[in-house]
């Protein structure tokens, strides 16, 4: 009995911001172009500006220029073609009936190809599978983001430790008021010069924090809690790292500690149980339970959301989230995870605390370096 062909694949996408794209090609393009892969044969399209270089850098058996295609399709018309019907043209020239595209394929360009008889589907789940386990070598990599991350940390602790408490407690660093601007900047300066490329590094202090996603702004104050969420990409790879750390320039007070300490613990219990097998939900469950008897419950108070509201954590690659989140999947070993829970109240602050683990079939690995401590 003959096997069946396999489906070719498709993608069109800038690898500068499409993983599935870097993690086919292994090459920085900042504009979209064209992958193909054929009974494992894999076949790139490029413009004249990076055909050369992709020789010499990408992961491909073919290459093949744009502008002979164009040229094809152009004929004696003085009107260059949209891409899309270039698009079409290579793909019914290689004999293309039917192809698996990524589920944010564009719908233009998918459009056209079905006009011209050429069936697409969508990959249900990740388009490819294989990016869920990660490889010796892609362990490797996000080790080094990781120590990229944790360059920055630490000349954020160096700041702090520098810094000393001004007027109305705020700040002062370098003879001026420290604030989260001055010290993200600090930080990213830190990220760059390390190799990595910073994107919107949390510093935030006080109420701010209650926010997770808020990046902080202005005056930073002694004996607060401050949290700094640093992932940067590895400017090489495109891998990323990913680290919160939760601080108090100073001394924290009862409430602050009891909340700090809280999540530590809680942080504690799900590295002990992250295990291939695993259903992460009742990771997230028994966080959340550890939560609510140490008096710390996830609630709606004037409006907003208290407590710890958010996930345990999130896939880590070449996305700072990817599939799987840690409470939606059963543990396989291989998977990359951040593990990260938090507990936020307005009047005492958030705290945070984030470190990146590879399941294992016993355990896991955790792959960040950085101590926790709550008084710098």
């Amino acid at each position: 009995m003959a096997t069946k062909p396999e489906l070719a694949r498709l993608i069109v996408a800038p690898s500068d911001t499409d993983a599935d794209m870097l993690y086919a090609t292994r090459i920085f393009i900042g504009d979209p172009f064209i992958f193909l892969q054929q009974n494992g044969k894999r076949t790139l399209v490029l413009s004249d500006l990076e055909i050369d270089r992709a020789k010499k850098n990408a992961k491909a058996d073919e290459f093949v220029m744009f502008s002979q295609l164009e040229r094809e399709v152009q004929g004696k018309s003085k009107q260059a073609p949209a891409y899309e019907k270039v698009l079409a043209h290579f793909l019914r020239k290689r004999g293309v009936k039917r192809a698996k595209v990524p589920a944010n394929f564009p719908l233009g360009f998918a459009n056209e190809i079905k006009r011209k008889g050429i069936a697409l589907e969508t990959s249900n789940g990740l388009f490819w599978p294989a990016r869920e386990k990660k490889t010796a070598e892609e362990i490797r990599l996000l080790q080094h983001a990781l120590r990229i991350t944790e360059t920055g940390m630490k000349r954020a602790m160096e700041i702090l430790k520098a810094s000393k408490p001004g007027a109305g407690k705020k700040l002062k660093w370098s003879g001026k008021t420290l604030t989260s601007e001055i010290l993200r900047a600090e930080i990213d300066s830190a990220i760059l010069r390390a190799g990595g490329v910073p994107t919107n590094t949390i510093v935030a202090g006080s109420d701010q924090a209650c926010d997770p996603h808020e990046r902080g702004f202005g005056p930073l104050h002694a004996n607060s809690l401050i949290i700094f969420d640093i992932f940067p990409r590895d400017a090489k790879t495109g891998y990323w790292g990913d680290m919160t750390r939760t601080v108090v320039r100073g001394r924290a007070n009862e409430q602050q500690r009891k909340l700090w300490e809280a999540v530590k613990a809680g942080q504690t219990l799900a590295l002990k149980r992250v295990k291939a097998g695993v259903d992460g939900m009742s990771i997230h469950q028994a966080i959340t339970e550890l939560f609510n008897r140490r008096g710390f419950p996830t609630e709606v108070r004037n409006g907003r959301r208290v407590g710890f509201f958010h996930g345990t954590g999130h896939g880590l690659g070449l996305e700072i989230h990817e599939y799987p989140r840690l409470q939606k999947v059963m543990l396989k070993a291989g998977q990359c995870l951040t593990v990260e829970p938090g507990l936020y109240y307005p009047g005492i602050g958030g705290a945070r605390i984030e470190d990146v683990v590879i399941v294992e079939k016993d355990g896991c690995r955790i792959l960040s370096k950085f101590p926790k401590h709550l008084e710098i």
